[in-house]
């Protein structure tokens, strides 16, 4: 992993160039399976509806949750979701939780395998909501739902400085472009956001989108397209709350990306980083080598996404105490 971070702002990014260091076996093993399972496999001309059907199949055979975890469905002023609550929660310690898929796919219950893990790490309570999917709804739809559930937070008197907006790739996009809309609305910020191997340019115009596209072991360039035009159907793919890096990033809070060196949103990583690093808020990025695209996801298998979660919770931990 290389660390690049400061109190104030960004510092210089390198990447290292000498040997490569090592990932473990497991690691391998996923990056290989991963390719030959999902980014060779990957395919557009399946109704996206059989897809999501097929991917909440496989969630059902995830393993039970700890004993110490509580999951409960709720409904957050018209929004389904999940909260979950370890058992040694703070009670004024929140995270909402914002799952990727590409805007397509995914939900809740697909992301329960690694939700809960960050949840017990930053010792806080989870709202993780099931926001409204492309291409059956597009842009903004999903941003108004993330909107609905922090409010629904703030009206339940819970202090915004004591919650982080967390979110994994198309959710990391999310986490951003919330934080635009809240800026836009003059709405208090959270304390802190996350984004795991967020996806930040809906224009693919970043190095990575080519540099990285056959280095990544995951996400195609075509996988990117897709999910950008599903989600956006004609609207400005720079809008600051579809393409955060986009945005005016003075006034948002402390933020921890985390990114693969070979992911092919890479550089969505870097440039939303840089901008932060700009405008003078407080962001560490951490690039994991050879990580595969949220890897966090695969903690169950790889001890490199154990760690990673470990960050996440610690970051969180010290910022919404």
């Amino acid at each position: 992993m290389a660390s690049v971070r400061g109190n104030a702002g960004l510092l210089p990014i390198r990447l290292d160039q000498g040997a490569p260091r090592r990932i473990s076996l497991r690691a391998r093993l996923m990056r290989f399976a991963l390719r030959r399972m999902f980014k060779e496999a990957l395919r557009f001309d399946v109704p996206v509806q059989a897809v999501r059907a097929r991917t909440e199949k496989m969630a059902k055979r995830l393993p039970p949750v700890p004993a110490d975890i509580s999951v409960v469905d709720t409904v957050a002023d018209g929004v389904p979701g999940h909260w979950i609550t370890p058992a040694e929660a703070a009670e004024d310690r929140h995270i909402l939780y914002l799952h990727g898929g590409g805007y397509v796919i995914c939900s809740p219950r697909t992301h329960l395998g690694f939700t809960w893990r960050i949840a017990r790490e930053a010792r806080a309570r989870m709202l993780v909501i099931d926001y409204r999917l492309a291409p059956d709804h597009a842009f903004p739809a999903q941003i108004d739902d993330c909107l609905v559930a922090y409010r629904h937070l703030l009206d339940r008197g819970i202090d915004p400085k004591r919650i982080a907006v967390v979110g994994d790739s198309a959710g990391g996009g999310l986490t951003f472009g919330l934080l635009m809309r809240l800026k836009a609305l003059g709405l208090p910020m959270p304390g802190a956001a996350v984004g795991l191997s967020p996806y930040l340019d809906l224009t693919a115009t970043g190095e990575s989108h080519f540099l990285n596209a056959k280095a990544d072991p995951m996400i195609p360039l075509s996988g990117v397209l897709f999910g950008a035009m599903a989600y956006l159907q004609g609207a400005d793919p720079r809008h600051p709350e579809a393409s955060p890096i986009y945005g005016d990033a003075a006034g948002l809070p402390p933020c921890l990306i985390h990114v693969g060196s070979d992911e092919i949103l890479l550089s969505d990583s870097t440039r939303m980083a840089a901008k932060l690093r700009a405008a003078g808020v407080p962001v560490q990025i951490d690039i994991w080598h050879r990580m595969p695209h949220v890897w966090h996801a695969f903690a169950r298998y790889i001890p490199e996404g154990r760690a990673a979660i470990a960050e996440v919770g610690a970051f969180l931990r010290r910022t919404i105490r």
